[in-house]
C-alpha cells in the first residue's frame, strides 16, 4: 500500500499552520505528514531567517521520515525546498513547487526589496522578508529545477502575479506537470485546497514505483 510521507514548507511571514487542509487530507489518505516552521516563522519567530537554516530545518523533517518523502513548498518554501533537493540528492522522492515560478533577481527582486524596506520600518515581522531577499539574492531557482533528478510538479494560481517565468519553468519539467488553478492567487493551497490536494495525491500516486 502506498504510504508516501510528505513534508510541507510554508511561505514568507506565515507558518506551518497554513497547511492544515493539506495535512488533514493527506493523513486521511494514510500519509505521514509534517508541516514545519522555517527560521523566523511560527514557533521559530525569534530566530533570523537564513537559507542554510531553512535547509537544515527541511533536512531534520526529511530525516524523520521512514522513506523518501514528497517535498512540497509554497513561495519561499518552494525556493528553499529547491535548494534542499539540489544540495541533498537522493533524500526526497519528488518536489511540488507552488507559487514560485519567478526568478528572484533583477527587477522582481529589486521591487520586492523596495517594498519590504519601506514596510519593515513599521515593525512586526517584515524583517523576515529582507532576510529572505538577502538569502536568495543571486540564487537561480530555474537552474536548480533543471538540475534536479527527481520528478518536479509546478502549481500556480491563475491570479498569482509571481508567474513571470512560468513558461521557462514549464519547459524545465516533464510535460503535464504544471497545474494552473483557476480562481486562485498566490496562496493557491488556501484559495483552492481541494484542487491543490488533488495535485498532491496525484503526485504521490505517480511516485509509487520510486
Amino acid at each position: 500500500m502506498n504510504r508516501r510521507p510528505v513534508v510541507l514548507v510554508h511561505g514568507t511571514r506565515t507558518s506551518g499552520t497554513i497547511w492544515e487542509p493539506q495535512v488533514a487530507a493527506l493523513r486521511r489518505a494514510g500519509h505521514r505528514t509534517r508541516a514545519l516552521d522555517l527560521p523566523g516563522h511560527g514557533s521559530r519567530s525569534d530566530e533570523r531567517f537564513t537559507l542554510q537554516g531553512a535547509v537544515d530545518a527541511i533536512d531534520r523533517a526529511v530525516h524523520d521520515c521512514d522513506e523518501r518523502p514528497l517535498l512540497v513548498g509554497l513561495s519561499l518554501g518552494g525556493y528553499t525546498s529547491l535548494a534542499y533537493a539540489g544540495s541533498r540528492p537522493g533524500r526526497v522522492a519528488g518536489v511540488v513547487l507552488a507559487g514560485c515560478s519567478t526568478q528572484l533577481r533583477g527587477k522582481p527582486l529589486a521591487a520586492y526589496g523596495r517594498v519590504s524596506g519601506l514596510v519593515a520600518g513599521r515593525g512586526g515581522t517584515w524583517h523576515v522578508v529582507t532576510d529572505m531577499l538577502d538569502a536568495l539574492d543571486g540564487y537561480s531557482s530555474l537552474d536548480e529545477v533543471r538540475r534536479l533528478t527527481v520528478p518536479v510538479w509546478l502549481v500556480n494560481g491563475r491570479r498569482d502575479p509571481l508567474r513571470l517565468d512560468e513558461r521557462r519553468y514549464r519547459r524545465a519539467v516533464a510535460p503535464g506537470r504544471l497545474t494552473v488553478v483557476r480562481g486562485a492567487g498566490h496562496d493557491v493551497n488556501s484559495h483552492a485546497p481541494v484542487a491543490f490536494n488533488r495535485v498532491l495525491l496525484d503526485a504521490i500516486w505517480q511516485l509509487r514505483e520510486r
